[in-house]
């Protein structure tokens, strides 16, 4: 409808006002009306929720705090993860390395009683005989074979006497010799570079002075 202000006959203005018949009625102007207050009741619910939705969002002032301490706390896993896993490298590679140094251990631990066998059949034979030199050159070449792969003998006599790696089994009363000292070896140790495959039986004396290693002037 639309309203018209129409002039009276006398010319002069009028304040009534005339609706314009439209041809809407009564219900399509209700209808009209409560279409529109749905759409903006729709539309202010729609900016309720962008806006809770922006203030959740939104970083809080203990938010930069909390992603600090978090990453702090990520930064010292990984590095403790990164040095367990460096100190197991270390681990395998020295466990590889000794495992490599020491695998003879029981082969050469095998042999040595074949090296015992050859000086008692040195010891017992003529040595200008050829079968002497023969026996000789072969003891010398598995010694030799031997030692390449990290044997080492425990031969010396007049050292203080080492439970470590002697086993005394005849004790020598002398008290001209200082006691406790390594006078003879019986039968040979031996070591696999650092670690002692057999301890060597020897005789000590007793009865003397206290042993004392002399120390360079």
């Amino acid at each position: 409808m639309e309203s018209n202000k129409p002039n009276g006959g006398n010319g002069a203005e009028d304040d009534t006002y005339v609706l314009e018949d439209t041809g809407e009625t009564l219900e399509d102007i209700e209808a009209e009306l409560e279409l529109s207050e749905r759409q903006s009741s729709a539309a202010e619910a729609v900016a309720d929720e962008a806006q809770e939705a922006e203030v959740a969002g939104a970083p809080s002032d203990a938010a930069p705090e909390t992603l600090v301490r978090e990453n702090q706390e990520l930064r010292d896993k990984v590095l403790r993860t990164l040095a367990d896993y460096e100190n197991f490298r270390k681990r395998s590679e020295r466990e590889k390395a000794d495992f490599y140094r020491y695998a003879l251990a029981g082969t050469l631990r095998e042999l040595l009683p074949v090296l015992d066998n050859f000086e008692r059949a040195l010891s017992h034979a003529g040595e200008e005989d050829d079968f002497h030199k023969g026996v000789v050159l072969i003891y010398k070449q598995l010694s030799d074979a031997l030692q390449k792969h990290g044997l080492r003998v425990i031969e010396e006599v007049g050292v203080p006497f080492d439970p470590n790696f002697h086993e005394a089994v005849v004790r020598d009363e002398n008290p001209s010799v200082p006691s406790h000292t390594v006078v003879e070896i019986l039968q040979k140790g031996y070591f696999l570079h650092d670690r002692l495959l057999r301890p060597a039986m020897v005789k000590v004396s007793v009865g003397g002075p206290e042993y004392h290693e002399e120390t360079p002037s």
